[in-house]
């Protein structure tokens, strides 16, 4: 994984999102001003879209590599319980995330990162502390923190995995019963999203030049771009009382 894979917020031309962002920016230039040349009050939506679908690609990037992480301790203990170093465990696991997750996984990349630091002779302390460092992840940066005290303290590096592994697993099953929880009201708030545009579909459609007024007149822009924003207003309000976190 390279280094500020995970920063938050960072836009990236990825051509989903960018071809997801035109074609949003489109429907609201024919929504709200019937033309095309609203693309030009809209089209500067793109770069917020992108943040904000760039920012979810990545939480789930960590949320998918904490959780291969948590596999990854309770490998490395099972290796060490049978008698392996930790130099020696972190092979190991390599070759079991290998088989779990693949040889493109981020977790297998990291650990095969780890493994060439070994064979480099820098300190697995070290190793830990910069893969903490780059995922982003508070939970990896601090284990590897206290990781590195015990090693150089002489610490019992089973029962410190052991714990961050229970304290790790504790945390994603808060998080699966919140998800479980606000899944109805999450679908609920996608579907609010999008009735105004079939409202105004349909009065369109039975009542011709019902809105005439709104469109192709300083007037009626100036409206519109007011009702833009306070939809956008609205949805970015649902999408934070939404976003718990544990």
């Amino acid at each position: 994984m390279r280094a500020g894979l995970l920063r938050r917020g960072r836009f990236r031309a990825d051509p989903v999102v960018l071809a997801e962002a035109l074609g949003l920016a489109f429907v609201f230039s024919w929504f709200f001003y019937e033309s095309p040349v609203g693309m030009i009050v809209t089209v500067p939506l793109l770069i917020p879209f992108g943040r904000r679908q760039g920012t979810a690609r990545e939480e789930k990037k960590k949320e998918a590599l904490t959780e291969q992480f948590g596999e990854a301790l309770g490998s490395m203990i099972t290796a060490m319980r049978a008698g392996y170093s930790a130099d020696n465990a972190v092979k190991e696991t390599w070759r079991e995330m290998v088989f779990l997750y693949g040889e493109r996984s981020a977790i297998s990349r990291e650990f095969y990162r780890i493994l060439q630091g070994l064979g480099n002779n820098v300190p697995l302390e070290k190793l830990m502390e910069d893969f903490g460092e780059r995922s982003g992840i508070a939970d990896v940066r601090e284990f590897a923190q206290t990781f590195a005290v015990a090693r150089k303290n002489g610490g019992d590096m089973t029962e410190i995995m052991s714990r961050t592994v229970s304290l790790l697993q504790d945390r994603m099953e808060v998080e699966k019963e919140i998800a479980v929880q606000l899944s109805a009201k999450k679908l609920e708030q996608k579907i609010m999203d999008i009735v105004p545009f079939f409202i105004i579909a349909y009065l369109g459609i039975t009542s011709k030049g019902f809105f005439s007024p709104l469109y192709h007149n300083l007037q009626g822009i100036a409206v519109m771009t007011v009702c833009l924003a306070a939809y956008l207003g609205a949805c970015r309000w649902s999408e934070k009382i939404m976003d718990i976190r544990v």
